[in-house]
């Protein structure tokens, strides 16, 4: 136990990879379906913790961290960083843990794996919610994230990761505290045994990224459009460089069912600890 709201668990991947994941559970869960929280494409499982924490007092909620990230192995194969190994190994953790069905919460790279497996896997997911992404995504605001991606330098103060987390992150959170800021940074960097903080993931994140490793077999929008076989919510930060009106407009044309919420000053992509995400998201699983 990691603490009294979660269990830590690891899994071994198909190709030998030690995957970690927080389990919230909670006895009140009986007859919900789990929500599955993925995080973005440098994140991991502690960005949601402050909405794991709420939806948990009803459901069980699984938050992985994805292979290279947080306190999952790396992968020594740098081009196995894409969404379909990805999900690949999302599918074993399931199966694992006998769970046959989810809600699942996705963050920017996490949304793309959710809509991949409402396409394939229409079986497992009873509802989406794409967290500032959809299967376009703004040009300049992509190459941002890609050019920066496994950049940021290794430092010897947590101080000066704090500096670097937030020159990197306030495009996004422009009104943070300090301590948001420390929070944010705590699971940004790593402290390794050498005292020195270094980046809470593997640098080779950024090479695929750059590369043009993506491993998808269908057109983003035909998982895209797979959403429309169950509900589906959009959570949009209204400073995002990733998510523009223009594809927004676009997404609700061709699924005009998608529930959109706003989340006033943020960027790419929010937390998901504000209180309009927070609404927007509870009110959206409690009618599943």
């Amino acid at each position: 136990m990691s603490t009294g709201a979660y269990e830590d668990y690891y899994f071994e991947s198909a190709d030998g990879l030690r995957l970690y994941c927080r389990d919230y559970q909670t006895e009140s869960a009986s007859g919900h379906a789990p929500v599955l929280c993925l995080p973005g494409l440098t994140r991991n499982s502690r960005d949601f913790e402050p909405l794991a924490l709420l939806l948990a007092r009803e459901r069980r909620v699984i938050s992985p961290d994805v292979r290279g990230r947080g306190l999952s192995e790396y992968d020594s194969n740098w081009r196995n960083y894409h969404p379909a190994q990805y999900m690949a190994d999302i599918e074993l953790l399931l199966e694992r843990l006998d769970i046959p069905r989810v809600v699942i919460v996705g963050t920017s790279l996490g949304g793309w794996m959710a809509m991949l497996m409402s396409l394939e896997r229409p079986d497992v997911v009873i509802g989406a919610v794409l967290n500032d992404i959809g299967p376009e995504a703004n040009a300049a605001g992509l190459a941002r994230i890609v050019t920066a991606t496994g950049t940021l330098k290794k430092v010897a103060q947590f101080s000066d990761a704090v500096q670097q987390t937030r020159s990197s992150y306030e495009i996004a959170f422009p009104d943070w505290t300090e301590d948001e800021w420390r929070w944010f940074t705590e699971s940004t960097y790593r402290q390794g045994a050498d005292g020195q903080f270094d980046l809470n993931y593997d640098r080779n994140i950024g090479r695929a990224a750059r590369e043009g490793v993506s491993g998808l077999r269908h057109d983003p929008w035909q998982m895209f459009d797979a959403l429309r076989n169950n509900p589906a919510l959009l959570v949009h930060g209204e400073l995002s460089d990733i998510l523009t009106e223009e594809i927004i407009v676009k997404m609700r044309a061709r699924n005009p069912d998608l529930q959109i919420a706003m989340v006033p000053n943020r960027g790419h992509a929010p937390i998901l600890n504000e209180q309009e995400a927070i609404n927007a998201i509870t009110d959206f699983i409690a009618k599943l």
